[in-house]
């Protein structure tokens, strides 16, 4: 009788070698998508900011700084930095103190039904798309619409009230757009601070509003500011909410590279306005990161 172990093999059977990668390789992938998909697009973008314009040819020539000290010296252009710092600054701020307490509600809800159902109601405003939120928000802030048709009928005012194409209108977006990225940034970080802490206060006779800002606020300061830096980056690049509600009269850095980009042609000077907002954005990311490491110690 002929042993198994002496029987031929069938070439089909035979076991496989696997290639084993080393575990340092597994973000190469990543990587690279980050290589050809970021990195590559920066580098060409600071070649043209470098280039001089030529409306008859959108080939990158020359080198120059025309770019940067047009932006710098025009007062114009330092107006709409200014203004884009100011209003994502102003929208973060409403997002936190609308986040903070919408957030610690969330993390506080003992009843799994009503949890699961105030996060829902957080996030469904982000299956919509930026655009359609902004077509409502028209449609609410016309001046023949539901606002000032409410008031009117209210007799609260006798003329509509001019919202579109103001600074507030635009507050009023963007905020509405932003709010749920700050919810539930700070709802994942407020369910890991242990309530035991909030307790320990009230037992040792601090009020609740003494033992939120002094004991809960610190706790969670790594996820404050992780929400704010989300909502302030958003806010700088918006472009929808600038364009559509504060008109044509109301400036921001992200619709003005794309007007001198699509409408202008004028690619050089777009992508020095695009490596202006990056760096400014960077800047204020970095100084609040090194301001609250200082107040608050490591996060």
């Amino acid at each position: 009788m002929t042993s198994v172990s002496t029987m031929a093999m069938p070439s089909g059977s035979r076991t496989r070698r696997h290639v084993k990668l080393p575990f340092g390789a597994l973000p190469i992938p990543s990587l690279l998508l980050v290589a050809f998909g970021l990195i590559l697009p920066l580098l060409l973008m600071a070649r043209y900011s470098l280039a001089v314009y030529n409306p008859a040819d959108i080939i990158a020539e020359g080198l120059t700084l025309e770019n940067y000290l047009k932006f710098f010296t025009d007062p114009f252009y330092r107006e709409v930095l200014g203004r884009t710092v100011w209003v994502a600054a102003l929208t973060t701020l409403f997002c936190l103190v609308l986040g903070i307490p919408a957030a610690y509600v969330i993390s506080r809800t003992k009843s799994p039904v009503l949890r699961t159902v105030l996060i829902l109601g957080s996030i469904i405003p982000l299956l919509m798309g930026n655009a359609v939120r902004v077509a409502g928000w028209m449609v609410l802030l016309a001046d023949r619409g539901l606002v000032n048709e409410t008031l009117l009928v209210l007799n609260v005012v006798d003329a509509p009230v001019r919202i579109m194409y103001t600074l507030t209108a635009v507050l009023l977006s963007l905020v509405a757009v932003l709010l749920p990225f700050m919810i539930i940034t700070l709802q994942s970080v407020f369910d890991r601070i242990d309530g035991a802490y909030e307790e320990a206060a009230a037992t040792l006779g601090a009020p609740p509003w003494t033992a939120f800002f002094r004991i809960f606020v610190p706790l969670s300061m790594p996820g404050i500011f992780s929400g704010g830096l989300l909502v302030f980056i958003l806010s700088m690049n918006a472009y929808a909410s600038p364009v559509l509600l504060g008109g044509p009269t109301f400036h921001m850095m992200a619709p003005m590279v794309y007007e001198q980009a699509v409408k202008v042609f004028n690619w050089p000077f777009a992508a020095s306005l695009a490596f202006v907002l990056m760096f400014a954005t960077l800047v204020l990311t970095v100084v609040s990161s090194v301001v609250l490491q200082k107040k608050y110690g490591r996060m």
